[in-house]
């Protein structure tokens, strides 16, 4: 009889507890989101999985000795996983279309409003009852607004490792849901006259221009926001294997084997954290509802800077590829230019939105730089 008592509460039937379930199907629903709605499979699938494991009772995953333990404290909470991520996104990311019309690294600028207006959000939401977020939590929290889920998981586990998985999981949900959430905004924001201009076809660029600018850029940022140096140089070492043509194997493993290997674990040591007890709280529904004012104030940004620069300008800017700002590529410069053919068949935005778009990501990674440079110590 002791021996059957004892093989029950060895089972996970024994001993699973409400929360565990609950996050148990959060799991799931990031499975089905990745599997049966495309969502950023590529990182919602393994943290959705992450979380599986993560609250199965008895199994030790995230405990000392566990295999996400390790995943975590070895490649996220060391900040590697995401700079890593950003290596190849810089080796994938073509900054042609930017260094043709600089203009537009203002629009990405201006989509990084809302990862500062959403910092103030997060501390006036310290007046409802069970939340309380710090400086450092605030700043981590507002960086969703960047819509960049590497550069939101790189400073949340510098500033607040116990909000990292509500973070990562809001960050990402949102990069998936640029297709739902912008062409409202950007449509409420235009005019139809508007979203029919059609821009000048940009100038080509050289070689020697693509490879003088990740070293220009790092340079910047060397001088002026050193704290920055850690993503915006792994984002222009990628690009500098890109553009430079000399070390294509590298660029190649930077572009597929490496991103896609660290993606799995980033995601299953994301996932690692969704434990009942860090995700089940009031602060994770403030985390999940300041992410969305986040994105909205960010993509509205960079759509109203987009129509004062067609205003100010002599040539015309179609004020839709301001939308693009946010960091989510080439997504978001997708919907772009989607919803300019919508209003004009001949309209192609695509590479004009792309200018905004990889600008986005550098202006993500300096607000984290700059937020980690006033709230890090």
């Amino acid at each position: 009889m002791d021996s059957l008592i004892k093989l029950w509460e060895s089972t996970g039937l024994a001993n699973f507890e409400l929360g565990q379930v609950i996050m148990m199907l959060v799991g799931i629903t990031l499975l089905y989101l990745a599997i049966a709605r495309n969502f950023e499979p590529l990182l919602l699938l393994p943290m959705g999985f992450g979380a599986i494991l993560t609250n199965i009772p008895l199994a030790g995953f995230t405990e000392a000795g566990g295999l996400l333990h390790y995943i975590y404290e070895v490649g996220i909470h060391s900040g590697v996983f995401p700079l890593i991520i950003f290596m190849g996104v810089g080796a994938m990311t073509d900054f042609g279309a930017l260094i043709a019309n600089p203009k537009t690294l203002l629009l990405g600028a201006a989509a990084q409003f809302g990862i500062f207006a959403t910092l103030f959000g997060a501390i006036a939401l310290n007046a409802v009852p069970g939340i309380e977020f710090t400086l450092k939590d605030a700043s981590a929290i507002a960086i969703i607004g960047g819509a960049d889920g590497p550069t939101a998981i790189f400073l949340a586990s510098k500033l607040a490792p116990e909000l990292l998985g509500a973070i990562a999981v809001a960050a990402y949900s949102y990069m998936a849901l640029v297709p739902i959430i912008q062409p409202p905004i950007m449509r409420a924001l235009t005019t139809e006259k508007e979203r029919k201009i059609e821009m000048a076809q940009l100038r080509p660029v050289t070689k020697i221009e693509k490879v003088i600018f990740p070293l220009g850029v790092l340079m910047m940022t060397i001088f002026f926001l050193p704290s920055a140096t850690p993503l915006v140089g792994m984002f222009c070492l990628g690009n500098l294997m890109r553009e430079s043509g000399v070390v294509d194997r590298l660029s190649s493993t930077s572009q597929n084997e490496l991103i896609n290997i660290t993606t799995i674990f980033l995601g299953l040591g994301v996932g690692s954290k969704l434990s009942a007890e860090a995700f089940l709280n009031v602060e994770t529904l403030g985390i999940l509802a300041l992410g969305a004012v986040a994105f909205s104030i960010g993509t509205a940004s960079g759509v109203l800077v987009a129509k004062l620069m067609n205003k100010l300008s002599k040539e015309q800017i179609n004020p839709l590829i301001g939308a693009a700002g946010v960091s989510a590529v080439p997504m978001a410069a997708r919907v772009a230019n989607k919803v300019g053919l919508e209003a004009n068949p001949h309209n192609f935005l695509l590479m004009h939105a792309m200018g905004p778009n990889v600008g986005g990501v550098l202006g993500s990674a300096v607000a984290a730089g700059i937020l980690l440079a006033l709230v890090g110590g």
